[in-house]
């Protein structure tokens, strides 16, 4: 089994990086167009996010891999930029992070040429409160933290309305439209977006924030408590699922055993046991 290492690049850094030295010091392995042998297994290297994706990649190298013929090299990203610049740099053979609406707006801003597999799971979107325990409590002129990536901004605003504390955000795309509306601001919340790994970090040590939106993968790792949750998103038919994401052309037999372990009983079973909280939930 290939030793696992982690990368924590963020933001402008993750960029200058991979600029700079092409990516990971070690390219990716040639997956072999020949069919799988558990005897001389294909080396995989997977970018994922830390949690749950790589947890998940993980449980597959340890569990259900060697058997199916492939090795996975699992690479934790802390980002939401360098999976995808990886893979498009061929630093990475594939990556598990994103959902359908991300990678489209990717698609269209960086002209990728990528093809994905089907839902995995989905982390639901969590509103966060230290100071009141239910939505109704919520003041006016509330300070509101939110991701700054507008597919999963818009995300949280709508969980938000779900709790009755946004309204009529059909038209919505951004925090920019909706600060000053009062009928889509009722209560004249203060929206803040930061990085999507930022929001647990404001959440928990700035106290001028009153609810935090917060991804399912980004509550784990904080380890938030449970009991100040103010309303999550519900996974019942989820358009928001995370999926395995690789170059066009290039599903070879090796990513194609993958995304099938994937979508396995024996994943499912463990991300059931494993995120018993809900913060995770099989999207198949």
């Amino acid at each position: 089994m290939r030793k696992k290492f982690a990368l924590a690049l963020t933001g402008v850094a993750a960029i200058f990086a991979l600029s700079a030295c092409g990516g990971s010091d070690a390219p990716a392995a040639d997956a072999s167009a020949q069919p799988l042998d558990p005897a001389n297994p294909v080396v995989l290297k997977v970018g994922a996010s830390p949690v749950p994706q790589a947890q998940i990649l993980t449980y597959i190298d340890e569990n259900l891999a060697k058997d199916a013929g492939i090795d996975l090299d699992v690479v934790e990203i802390d980002d939401y930029v360098t999976p995808n610049t990886s893979l498009a740099d061929k630093s990475l053979d594939a990556n598990y992070f994103q959902t359908e609406k991300y990678l489209a707006t990717e698609v269209a801003e960086k002209g990728y040429k990528f093809a994905h597999g089907a839902g995995i799971h989905v982390e639901p979107m969590t509103v966060f409160s230290k100071k009141f325990d239910k939505a109704a409590d919520v003041t006016d002129g509330a300070t509101v933290v939110l991701n700054n990536d507008p597919v999963n901004q818009l995300r949280g605003m709508r969980v938000l309305e779900s709790a009755g504390l946004l309204a009529g955000l059909e038209d919505t795309d951004s925090v920019l439209t909706v600060q000053d509306d009062k009928a889509k601001n009722p209560k004249g919340l203060e929206l803040k977006d930061v990085n999507a790994e930022q929001v647990p970090q404001y959440y928990t040590k700035d106290n001028s924030i009153d609810l935090a939106v917060i991804n399912g993968n980004f509550i784990v790792q904080a380890k938030l408590n449970k009991d100040e949750i103010l309303a999550q998103e519900s996974g019942e038919n989820n358009p928001n699922a995370n999926f395995l994401t690789w170059r066009e052309g290039e599903e070879t037999p090796a990513i194609a055993k993958l995304e099938e372990l994937l979508h396995s009983d024996e994943v499912r079973t463990y991300i059931k046991d494993t995120w018993t909280d809900g913060s995770v939930i099989p999207a198949f």
